[in-house]
């Protein structure tokens, strides 16, 4: 297992689903090399998909920017050491209203 804490920067889940999503992370660190972020970032969407239903999206890297929309509640920004952790649900499309 992963020696250091996982550090939340910001986030609007509950607090069960930001512990499975930090523990997702650190199984995914213990499984792959901490360089082989396009792995760790597969392995965290599919463990959410498999917990919460699908739609979410990950990103993970030591430097990043990005704007988005995500579902309340589904949102979390963390970091290991040196990685950035970004998980979230997408938002469903909406329907176009009529004219």
């Amino acid at each position: 297992m992963l020696e250091g804490k996982a550090t939340l920067e910001d986030t609007d889940m509950p607090a069960k689903m930001q512990l499975q999503a930090m523990s997702a992370a650190s199984r995914a660190l213990d499984r792959f090399n901490v360089l082989d972020c396009w792995s760790i970032t597969a392995h965290i969407k599919k463990e959410s998909d498999m917990i919460h239903g699908p739609g979410w999206q990950c990103v993970v890297g030591c430097s990043f920017g990005c704007y988005f929309t995500h579902s309340k509640g589904s949102f979390i920004y963390f970091k290991f050491e040196l990685l950035r952790f970004l998980v979230f649900k997408g938002m469903a499309d909406e329907q176009p209203l009529p004219c």
